[in-house]
């Protein structure tokens, strides 16, 4: 799959997602598969003011890219000069976010409220595209009716102000993260444009992966929750894709893929940051293991990193007993 000029080794992309997919969690998905990783969600009005938290976000290293970075925002001159900042920092391919939900960002005019008005969305791509000159793409939902009229209509606005590929979560603004994605929407629109379509929604095993390209022709697929905890789905869909069978993560390789993350999060993080984080983000990796509730308990008073591995490292000690 390409996008203009990248070359992505396969069709799995990991989708945006906030508090979830910053670098250390990147560079898991990458290391198990996913051809390309996503920033989490970041604000054009934080970049151009310079704001400390947003700047981390863009936050990266060779060993994840190519990387794609999400901004969001409702001004067109703030999202053009924000596209400037993201190139400047280095990204592979900058994303525009037309679907978020989340109603404070929907009261400020961006996210999937910006689908409400097509004459600023054009306003608005037309201005980051000539900013900007890395691949630029666009993450969509149907829109605000469940017609998918919206989003038809965007796309085609998308590939007429130059965007190089567009992803589209056929659900509706409505229905958040509720409900079922209409795949159909996304088969409706890659046979309208030229340009590569991914798809979004409802991907929550390998198979799926597998399922949405025979239904819709969709040139990629986004994989978001089903991510979560779980980077070694990258691993599994790619051996789907090449027609192996593929096994269910073993704890041996769990254990391993914790620890790096584990020292991920202090490198990039600091101990202190990184402690607490670990507190919450730890049991998403367990999650559906034997006794991951009492795991979970464990963890939620962690005071140093050293206690957070003797932790993991206890815990999967009980795992492989119980295998064995």
């Amino acid at each position: 799959m390409k996008i203009r000029d990248i070359c992505l080794k396969n069709p799995l992309i990991l989708a945006p997602m906030a508090g979830i997919t910053h670098l250390p969690f990147r560079l898991l998905a990458k290391e198990s598969g996913c051809a390309l990783v996503t920033t989490e969600m970041v604000s054009a009005n934080g970049l151009i003011h310079r704001a400390k938290k947003t700047e981390e976000l863009l936050a990266s290293c060779k060993e994840e890219r190519p990387l794609c970075v999400q901004i969001f925002g409702a001004d067109p001159e703030t999202m053009a000069r924000a596209a400037e900042i993201v190139e400047s920092k280095g990204a592979d391919i900058l994303d525009i976010n037309l679907g978020c939900p989340v109603r404070k960002v929907i009261r400020n005019g961006a996210g999937v409220a910006l689908m409400r008005d097509p004459r600023k969305v054009k306003e608005l791509l037309r201005r980051v595209r000539k900013a900007t000159n890395i691949p630029l793409t666009v993450k969509m939902r149907t829109g605000w009716k469940p017609t998918g009229e919206e989003a038809v209509y965007v796309a085609q606005i998308a590939e007429d102000c130059g965007v190089n590929a567009i992803t589209i979560h056929p659900r509706t603004a409505a229905q958040k993260f509720t409900g079922k994605a209409d795949w159909s929407l996304i088969a409706r629109i890659k046979s309208l444009v030229s340009i590569p379509v991914i798809g979004n929604g409802d991907i929550k095993t390998p198979e799926d992966v597998i399922k949405m390209q025979r239904e819709t022709g969709c040139d990629g697929v986004m994989i978001g929750r089903a991510a979560v905890g779980n980077p070694w789905i990258f691993s599994q869909c790619l051996d789907l894709i090449h027609k192996r069978d593929y096994s269910l993560t073993d704890p041996g390789t769990r254990l391993k893929g914790i620890l790096r993350y584990i020292g991920y999060m202090l490198a990039h993080f600091g101990e202190e940051r990184a402690v607490l984080m670990l507190r919450s983000s730890l049991g998403l990796y367990v999650k559906g293991l034997p006794n991951s509730s009492r795991f979970r308990g464990s963890i939620t008073r962690l005071k140093s990193i050293n206690e957070a591995v003797a932790r993991v490292e206890e815990y999967f000690a009980t795992c492989f007993q119980a295998v064995a």
